[in-house]
């Protein structure tokens, strides 16, 4: 079962570091990550998400596998299976780069927007969707960042463990 943990900083750039923080301890095993997405609310007030994970990009690529697979298959039963395959990779890169782009895989970015809106202007928020991650590993990297836990579906004492381990940054003097 994954875990979404909502984490807010105080600056907009914040929460990129915090997420390629991740992705390197996801390099490292210590973390494993469904979704991750960056919120970002803007001096004017607007919201600007950033996903991790590219569903087009994605899309394609598998779209295109499956699509030239076919397509040669296809075009044996024609004697032309180089055009099959051609033609295969075509249709399927582009019918799975639409699917990748229309699917909303992990977290639902309504719900990422609606919490965005209630930050305050010139701040940004990560929000993990985490299949797995070592706290006692894991947190001592993110501390150095600071920030808030807004929301998360962790147990209460893990959901105590980050609060203090994100907070006491900012309480401790500098």
């Amino acid at each position: 079962m994954s875990d979404l943990i909502v984490v807010s900083f105080s600056s907009e750039d914040t929460a990129d570091q915090a997420l390629n923080k991740l992705q390197a301890l996801q390099k490292e095993y210590i973390v494993e990550l469904e979704d991750a997405v960056v919120a970002v609310r803007d001096k004017s007030g607007k919201v600007h998400l950033k996903q991790a994970v590219n569903l087009a990009a994605t899309g394609a690529l598998g779209g295109a596998t499956w699509g030239m697979l076919m397509g040669t298959l296809v075009g044996l039963l024609f004697l032309n299976p180089l055009a099959g395959m051609a033609t295969g990779l075509a249709v399927g890169a582009g019918a799975g780069a639409l699917s990748g782009a229309l699917a909303d895989y992990g977290i639902n970015d309504d719900f990422i927007e609606n919490t965005a809106k209630e930050f305050q202007p010139g701040t940004s928020a990560l929000f993990i969707l985490a299949r797995r991650m070592n706290f006692d590993k894991a947190l001592p990297e993110l501390k150095k960042l600071g920030g808030k836990v807004l929301k998360t579906s962790l147990t209460n004492h893990d959901e105590e463990r980050l609060k203090h381990a994100l907070e006491d940054l900012v309480a401790a003097p500098a």
